[in-house]
């Protein structure tokens, strides 16, 4: 398969891009699902990615395509950004860009390996790493139950290679969800 790597033509807006990034397990849809109950739907967009991955009770609300569809759907332009990672497919909608240019803050779970060209196509969007001890990590991924103990050990060991960018704020998420949540929502309300 080609890149998945895409981009639209249009232009963004004067909304804020705010991709959220860290390690699988660290509970990056825990911390969005905290913020978007506690900010109003008319300024602030959560996205819904699109995933080669069947929906289940225990991953991310997502919307799903098979790969020959997502890759059609791709080429068709009707992703802002695309990428895989982990053997699928990911995307989000081109309809962020209505959001953006209507000033919206749009907050997107991104992988670290797309940074390079957000940035590139939302230069001023803020990236917030969310991290969590290691044996936290190791908990949430086990509780999920989609993955044996040597490939959550293989998670764990893994190195990322991706540097973020200057300015990139991070949320330590090991302890309650509350305090990693109320920062969340903070760091978005001064968007």
């Amino acid at each position: 398969m080609s890149t998945l790597l895409q981009t639209a033509a249009l232009h963004p807006g004067s909304g804020t891009f705010v991709a959220v990034v860290g390690s699988s397990g660290v509970g990056k849809d825990s911390l969005m699902a905290y913020a978007r109950a506690r900010l109003p739907a008319d300024q602030f967009v959560f996205v819904r990615r699109v995933i080669t991955r069947d929906a289940d009770g225990g991953s991310e609300d997502h919307d799903t395509l098979d790969r020959a569809c997502f890759e059609a759907a791709a080429r068709a332009g009707q992703f802002a950004l695309s990428w895989e990672a982990h053997g699928l497919c990911y995307g989000l909608p081109i309809s962020l860009e209505a959001d953006l240019a209507s000033g919206r803050t749009v907050v997107a779970n991104v992988s670290r390996a797309i940074i390079p060209t957000l940035t590139e196509r939302y230069p001023h969007a803020l990236v917030v790493e969310v991290v969590a001890e290691r044996q936290v990590i190791a908990e949430r991924l086990a509780a999920r139950g989609r993955e044996t103990q040597d490939a959550i050990r293989s998670r764990l060991d893994r190195t990322v290679t991706t540097a973020l960018p200057p300015g990139v704020v991070r949320i330590n998420n090991s302890t309650g969800l509350e305090t990693a949540g109320e920062r969340l929502v903070q760091l978005l309300q001064a968007c």
